[in-house]
């Protein structure tokens, strides 16, 4: 068995990281490098880059590259990101787990938008209880059915509610235990235990977590 020493960026240069910098952006024929592509297919991640020259925007400036930082993504993409992630741990994200290629937007981002990785999860909770207080059965009894459909719910799963499931469910499928947690393989849904199409409605009391393949099996029995 051969062991390597990792590799240890406090005596860096400057120009070491403008050059990798630039080698990334121009490897991927751009003329700007986000987070999330540094963290993947540079030497050196972007927090070296933000405690070397403050920013990440001087860090793009410094390089010659066109200063682009992404400010519209939104809320509710944040926290889908934050729910994938958490489902494929089967347990909470620790800040060190978010970057490429588990998480879709790095760690910094969550920070420069809500101040702390603590405060960033903190919203993520309070947002997604927001959906379990309209999604029960006693919410759905001040409901109207809609005419068109029978149902007082729509068929389609929110990212929200489908977090709140996996999670009462402890992210393994109903069925046959598995997850994504200990198998990177598993592909879990969230399914109407009394199928919509027979009148089950779209609430925590009629939804479960199966994998796709116990899903598919289970079909619409």
């Amino acid at each position: 068995m051969k062991f390597e020493l990792k590799e240890y960026h406090h005596g860096i240069t400057d120009e070491e990281l403008i050059t990798d910098l630039q080698r990334v952006s121009k490897e991927l024929k751009k003329d700007s490098v986000t987070h999330f592509e540094i963290n993947e297919y540079g030497k050196y991640s972007t927090n070296t880059y933000i405690r070397r020259f403050g920013s990440w925007l001087k860090a793009l400036e410094k390089a010659g590259l066109k200063k682009t930082i992404n400010m519209n993504t939104t809320e509710d993409e944040l926290f889908q990101n934050l729910e994938e992630v958490w489902i494929k741990l089967g347990r909470q994200p620790n800040y060190c787990e978010m970057t490429a290629p588990l998480s879709k937007y790095h760690r910094g981002t969550y920070e420069r938008r809500y101040g702390t990785w603590r405060k960033a999860l903190e919203r993520f909770i309070i947002y997604t209880n927001k959906e379990e207080n309209i999604s029960s059965e006693k919410a759905l009894e001040s409901l109207e059915i809609e005419p068109n459909t029978n149902h007082k719910t729509k068929r389609g799963i929110n990212w929200r509610l489908r977090f709140i499931v996996m999670k009462k469910d402890n992210f393994k499928c109903k069925i046959c235990g598995r997850s994504p947690a200990t198998d990177s393989s598993i592909i879990l849904h969230v399914d109407h235990i009394k199928p919509y199409s027979k009148g089950g409605e779209t609430i925590q009391e009629n939804l479960q977590t199966l994998c796709s393949k116990c899903n598919i099996g289970k079909s619409n029995l």
